[in-house]
């Protein structure tokens, strides 16, 4: 959040250090009013009871009035930006849809129809529209570089901006408790100068070349023969979509089951082999697989660049 990359993000990293400013200054006078009252009032021997007060106006418009000036002064500041009030229009179709899953994120781009899971690319200088949508419980999309925190919402569609002035990769998470392996559902934002990301983005759309190789192939059939096709999709298959991430061009990712491990060979053999070691609740199973089936589908899903 003090690292902001987007306008948005800066307007509310503002109002955090305003808000700060404000809480330390009322914080210094009350303790130092607190300090100088306990020192200056203190018990001295033989001394007598202070006389009680049974009011004084002054001081009671004081303590009430300084507190509005304070929270009035807030809401401005909090107003004070047009992009955090800024509500998307509904009439304008989104530029990308993310739906929470427990534990993971789908992104979808409409306008090229590419999908994928966790990694979300964007092109930096441009404001993008979101749709933010949940399929089972309530999720929060939060990237704090990027902007503001939002609740996804079974049955509910909600909208919000995200955008980044300059390049990289930013991580953020659901910030709403959705069950045990809530603290791994991680997601990242990757911004890329405009030209990747348009390279990416046909990347990501264009068809899935055949798996190169006896062991590749033989890692798609296993794909189709076993559980794997009745949740994940990728192209060139006929699994449904929407069950699990959809696995299409997988090797261009960073990582595995949401951020739990990187993306490598070899990691991706352990995920498979038995996926609650690492994410204890997790609705893929163990498929109990042989050695020469976990090479084969390795071989097959790292092949998908």
């Amino acid at each position: 959040m003090l690292n902001p990359v987007s306008s948005l993000a800066e307007s509310i990293a503002d109002l955090f250090t305003d808000v700060l400013i404000i809480a330390a200054i009322v914080f210094v006078i009350v303790a130092g009013m607190l300090t100088y009252f306990a020192i200056r009032y203190r018990a001295r021997p033989q001394m007598p009871d202070p006389e009680p007060s049974f009011g004084n106006r002054a001081i009671e418009q004081v303590w009430i009035g300084v507190p509005v000036l304070i929270i009035v002064g807030l809401l401005v500041l909090s107003v004070r930006d047009a992009d955090i009030a800024d509500p998307p229009t509904h009439g304008q179709p989104p530029d990308l849809i993310i739906t929470g899953h427990q534990w993971w994120w789908d992104i979808r781009y409409p306008a090229s129809g590419v999908e994928t899971a966790n990694e979300i690319h964007i092109p930096t200088g441009k404001k993008l529209l979101v749709q933010l949508e949940a399929a089972d419980v309530i999720h929060d999309f939060w990237v704090p570089s990027i902007g503001r925190k939002m609740d996804a919402i079974p049955g509910q569609t909600n909208r919000m901006w995200i955008s980044a002035n300059k390049a990289g990769t930013y991580l953020g998470a659901c910030a709403e408790y959705c069950g045990l392996q809530h603290a791994w559902m991680r997601l990242r934002v990757i911004a890329q100068p405009p030209p990747d990301f348009d390279v990416w983005l046909q990347g990501q759309g264009g068809a899935i070349a055949a798996p190169a190789g006896a062991l590749a192939n033989n890692g798609q059939q296993i794909f189709q023969a076993r559980t794997c096709a009745n949740c994940h999709s990728v192209q060139g298959t006929t699994a449904p979509p929407d069950v699990g991430p959809n696995l299409a061009h997988f090797a261009t990712r960073d990582t595995i089951a949401t951020g739990v491990l990187t993306n490598t060979p070899a990691n991706l053999a352990r995920w498979l082999k038995n996926p609650d070691a690492y994410k204890p609740g997790v609705l893929m199973p163990n498929l109990n697989l042989s050695d020469d089936e976990l090479q084969a589908l390795v071989a097959y899903l790292e092949g998908q660049p």
